[in-house]
């Protein structure tokens, strides 16, 4: 049986021990629902000021929700359409620091001020994005974006 433990350190020492966190909980299981919502859980449990999130995953041109923490979602989300939508489409992480300030931005949370999309790509094939956001400005850094890269990558090569 998996188990927490509390993380200690500075922000990059406190991921390390996330990643290790997420490894354990990911290991010999590969169902894709019950590894994000494990996932969800235990990195929403795990950090501080962030207010939403979770995944939602590709279905022909849309993101539909997935497992998550937080208050109710947008249950669709169109490629190319808001912060979620955009990753998808470029298949790149994408960081904002204030997201009243981005075009097109979906405010499913109005407490929501940044937000971070990490693509998740499983065998060169785009299944979904992750999605965090904060009710804090500039909440994410290079150092959370490295953080959740790893662990989307981790959830792509763990699940099917």
């Amino acid at each position: 049986m998996f188990t927490a433990s509390p993380l200690s350190g500075n922000k990059a020492e406190q991921y390390e021990q996330l990643i290790a966190q997420c490894q354990a909980l990911l290991h010999g299981e590969r169902h894709r629902v019950a590894n994000a919502a494990n996932l969800s859980a235990l990195l929403f449990n795990n950090l501080s000021e962030v207010n939403w999130l979770g995944f939602y995953f590709l279905e022909q041109d849309e993101l539909i929700v997935g497992p998550f923490q937080g208050l109710p979602a947008c249950v669709r989300i169109a490629l190319g359409k808001g912060v979620c939508g955009g990753a998808a489409q470029t298949r790149e992480t994408l960081l904002v620091p204030d997201v009243h300030v981005f075009p097109g931005h979906i405010a499913c949370d109005s407490a929501s001020q940044s937000e971070i999309v990490v693509p998740l790509i499983q065998n060169g094939v785009l299944i979904g994005v992750l999605d965090v956001d904060s009710p804090v400005l500039n909440r994410f850094d290079d150092t959370d974006k490295a953080a959740f890269e790893t662990i989307a990558a981790l959830f792509c090569a763990g699940s099917d």
